[in-house]
């Protein structure tokens, strides 16, 4: 009687060890080349010195001498102006909007409540605005949960009521039966609050754009509105101290706004420029500092394409592929080894361009977010991935064309074009160049949503990615049915 031992077999593990050798003898060529460790050395320091230039001759767009530094919280506008008392623990506030300036669709005049009137701080309001309604507004943006649709008939009944750190709005036509708005949660709302009437309208800004940059240039819009009714009723605690006023960022003095509030028995008029909520037109000082990617990438596209189409030029692919005889794994070795290396300069240069250009921007009056923000690490490591992409990009349009001048040129064209064409084209067809080509990639390099931000971070990045992916796959096809 024989016993017969089961076949187990090693085809598996012999795939996974030769894989393993594949990567060791593309990350030996790749190092083993001092022109290629020195082009990547290169994409480093061309990102970090663009940085460098771009920072030194960076200008500060605050209010100057005798005004008030810009917000703590970046692409914020925190204007408008505020008339307020203190509120100390639950309670509400209760006003009627008698009359608006009508002027702008996005005037705001209404009531809100807030930790404190330093510019940036987190708030809750309700307000009437002349052509999108009642609105409750947060978070420093547009919008928010809509009451009256259009542009309902003055007068109008506000109400905001605080529990906790709770805050919820409510309107009405005639003070008596309220409409519940829109609430929202202030995490770390002090017991003593800033509660009271406000008028806020974006500034009449124009934009013009052009084949390579953009001009933009404003100035204030005022607006004013009366409100009477005005009843401020604490549940707990108490209301402290006279009603005071926290007008725009420049003041009359400054001679730019005229904010100013009148009280006249329980009737309030309130006048003011400037708005609160996004700053869609404000600089995005991370993307700025790392622009230097877009001299950086050319270094990178080169070292991708050359791993490549050198061993077809000295004929030496024939002797990689007589090795290795399955192509497609040939090609995903070059990939990964050719993407990580770029991925670690990558890192090298993101967060070397903000560390060194951070001292620069502050001697120059600007106030660069820490890199210890989520937006700004998101940005940075988001760099070393845009640039491994665009690698592994370039790797494949090499693989595809198999000649090194053409390869780049094609790259360089599909990344660099779309933004340059993109500046010079209106708002709408721009942001759809931006959202279809391979240039969606950069977007994860931004920190502010602005006025012509046409894609989100990680969106614009899966963009870019699904180009490489179609791009290697075309590459691992033709692989298989081309002679080396």
């Amino acid at each position: 009687m024989t016993t017969a031992t089961p076949y187990r077999s090693t085809v598996q593990a012999q795939a996974r060890d030769g894989f393993g050798r594949l990567l060791r003898a593309e990350w030996t060529k790749l190092r083993s080349v001092p022109r290629w460790m020195l082009t990547l050395a290169m994409s480093v320091l061309l990102t970090v010195l663009v940085a460098l230039l771009t920072a030194s001759g960076a200008q500060t767009s605050g209010n100057g001498a005798g005004g008030e530094p810009p917000p703590r919280t970046a692409g914020i506008t925190d204007q408008g102006h505020l008339t307020y008392r203190t509120l100390t623990g639950d309670g509400s506030i209760v006003a009627r909007v008698t009359s608006q300036d009508r002027g702008r669709a996005w005037a705001k005049a209404g009531l809100m409540i807030r930790g404190d009137v330093r510019r940036g701080t987190p708030y809750a309001a309700i307000a009437v605005t002349p052509g999108h309604g009642v609105r409750m507004q947060t978070g420093y943006r547009s919008g928010g949960p809509a009451g009256t649709a259009g542009t309902g008939p003055l007068p109008r009944w506000l109400k905001l009521t605080r529990t906790g750190t709770t805050i919820t709005g409510y309107e009405s036509g005639d003070g008596r039966d309220w409409r519940r708005v829109g609430a929202v949660r202030l995490g770390g709302l002090p017991s003593a609050a800033a509660a009271g009437l406000f008028v806020a309208v974006p500034d009449d800004i124009k934009v013009k754009r052009m084949f390579g940059g953009e001009s933009v240039s404003g100035s204030p819009a005022d607006t004013r509105a009366t409100f009477d009714k005005v009843t401020l009723a604490p549940t707990s605690g108490g209301a402290a101290g006279p009603w005071r006023d926290r007008g725009g960022p420049g003041g009359p003095a400054a001679g730019a706004r005229t904010d100013e509030s009148t009280q006249e028995g329980g009737t309030f008029l309130l006048a003011g420029s400037g708005d609160v909520g996004r700053d869609l037109f404000a600089d995005d000082i991370t993307q700025t500092t790392l622009t230097g990617v877009l001299i950086g990438q050319t270094a990178v596209v080169a070292l991708a394409v050359l791993f490549v189409t050198a061993e077809y030029r000295r004929g030496t692919i024939r002797t990689t592929f007589a090795a290795s005889p399955r192509r497609g794994r040939v090609l995903a070795a070059k990939a990964v080894v050719v993407g990580a290396a770029v991925f670690v300069a990558g890192l090298i240069a993101g967060f070397g361009s903000l560390l060194l250009a951070g001292p620069v921007l502050r001697s120059h009056g600007m106030s660069p977010p820490p890199i210890t923000d989520g937006p700004v690490l998101r940005a940075a490591i988001g760099t070393a991935v845009l640039l491994a992409v665009i690698a592994v990009f370039s790797l494949a349009m090499a693989t595809i064309m198999r000649r090194s001048a053409p390869a780049i040129t094609a790259v360089l064209l599909l990344l660099l074009v779309p933004q340059i064409v993109a500046t010079g084209l209106p708002v709408s067809a721009a942001r759809w160049l931006d959202r279809v080509t391979p240039a969606a990639g950069f977007a994860v390099q931004r920190t502010l949503v602005r006025y012509d931000t046409a894609i989100g971070p990680w969106t614009g990045l899966a963009v870019l990615c699904a180009y490489a992916a179609c791009a290697l796959g075309a590459a691992a096809w033709l692989l298989k049915r081309r002679d080396a």
